[in-house]
């Protein structure tokens, strides 16, 4: 009988440990958000490891449950790095097995004893990845009767390679995972190769192209921020709405989500104007400019949660740093939303900041990562590539005094916020 249990031993004895959370978007073939790859590292001073000793992973694991797994992945699959400790183990209880993905490394031993309790985990409705896979060996074909998703690196694993492997997996009826994937030119070449899911930030890089210019509706929201930041006054402001149907729509979906808190359902934008206030409305413009309508649809919402998570992680990272100011807030928050704006609109940041007017300490910290919120946007960065930039996020969180304990429950507000926005907006 498999104990699946919270309360069992190995659980009951848990000590949580500081860790870092990362997220890391995983998209479908429609570029829509399909997973997050979570990764829990551990958080000594130094180079940090992924956490794969049964204690660490059980205390990361039900420290993220107590805070609610739900807010870390909303409607989206989550994969968590697994090793045979920890699959022998009977930590699976912190686990909604429906919405998890276990993940093993293909140097993993399939002994029997492993396998005999990967299949039990499978029957009880858990389903695995194996990732790293770069290769047909023994081990990899012991392993694959359980697995459901086969991962492999656009950057460690040769083309050929991948063009032979990812046909056969195919056949085998696996789900096909690219990680690493940082290009446009590579995500193509994964939807070629018949790859079903991408792993890497390519929809987060911006593609410039020359002489771009601002959609219709992108110029209709950025005309109505000048308005609102401008001394023009509600009737005017309600009036540029109404201008453009589609725009005053979006506005009266995000402005009753429940990130904004509002008391009562707003139901006219003469109340929109009236309730949120102007820093609060042009809060929800810049948040309308990833989900305007000629973007909207499957290709923008991992820009658009990216976007949301960036900006409300900021703005609770000010009001806590700074809790007196409450200015400093909003414009963190201003930092996080405009840091993705040249990936959004395809032009140089120096260019939108041209036409988009900003105080010198936001101008600083989108071109030049400076200042007081340039910090806090590169531990953001850090945290997105936590594979790549883990070792800059030691020193920044010790700069700015917050322990890896509060940097991870202030992720936790961000990451559900954001997915209240995305859930409502699109």
């Amino acid at each position: 009988m498999i104990d699946l249990s919270p309360t069992s031993a190995a659980s009951r004895n848990l000590r949580v440990r500081e860790f870092y959370l990362g997220r890391q978007p995983m998209l479908d073939r429609n570029q829509a958000l399909f997973g997050y790859e979570l990764l829990f590292r551990n958080a000594p001073v130094g180079p940090a490891n992924i956490v794969s000793d049964i204690g660490a992973t059980a205390s990361v694991i039900a420290h993220a449950s107590q805070l609610g797994m739900e807010k870390v992945i909303g409607d989206a699959l989550g994969f968590v790095n697994v090793d045979a400790d920890v699959i022998m183990s009977d930590i699976f209880g912190f686990l909604p097995r429906e919405k998890v993905v276990l993940e093993i490394v293909e140097t993993m031993e399939a002994t029997p004893p492993v396998l005999k309790r990967m299949a039990e985990l499978v029957s009880h409705g858990f389903s695995f990845a194996l990732d790293d896979v770069t290769g047909e060996t023994g081990n990899v074909q012991s392993l694959m009767p359980m697995i459901e998703y086969v991962k492999m690196s656009m950057r460690d694993t040769p083309l050929p390679i991948l063009m032979k492997l990812a046909p056969r997996f195919k056949q085998d009826g696996k789900k096909l995972v690219a990680e690493k994937v940082e290009t446009r030119e590579e995500f193509k070449h994964c939807l070629d190769l018949g790859f079903d899911y991408f792993q890497g930030y390519y929809f987060a890089k911006p593609v410039i192209m020359s002489g771009k210019k601002l959609s219709p509706s992108q110029l209709a929201v950025m005309e109505l921020m000048t308005l609102v930041t401008s001394e023009a006054d509600n009737l005017e402001i309600e009036r540029a709405i109404k201008r453009d149907v589609s725009l005053a729509l979006n506005l009266l979906r995000l402005v009753n989500t429940p990130a904004v808190g509002a008391r009562q359902r707003i139901d006219s934008l003469s109340q929109a104007v009236t309730i949120l206030g102007r820093r609060q409305l042009q809060r929800w413009l810049q948040i309308m400019l990833y989900a305007e309508p000629s973007k909207r649809g499957h290709s923008m919402t991992p820009l658009l949660m990216l976007a949301t998570t960036r900006g409300r992680l900021l703005e609770l990272l000010a009001l806590k740093l700074r809790p007196s100011q409450r200015h400093c807030a909003d414009i963190a928050f201003t930092v996080g939303i405009m840091s993705l704006m040249d990936t959004l609109f395809g032009i140089p940041m120096s260019e939108i900041l041209a036409q988009i007017p900003v105080i010198d300490e936001v101008q600083d910290a989108l071109m030049f990562r400076g200042g007081f919120f340039g910090d806090l946007l590169k531990l953001a960065e850090s945290i997105e590539q936590i594979e790549e930039l883990e070792h800059q996020i030691v020193p920044t969180l010790r700069d700015l005094a917050v322990s890896t304990d509060e940097l991870v429950e202030l992720e936790m507000a961000a990451f559900e916020w954001s997915d209240n926005v995305v859930r409502y907006a699109l």
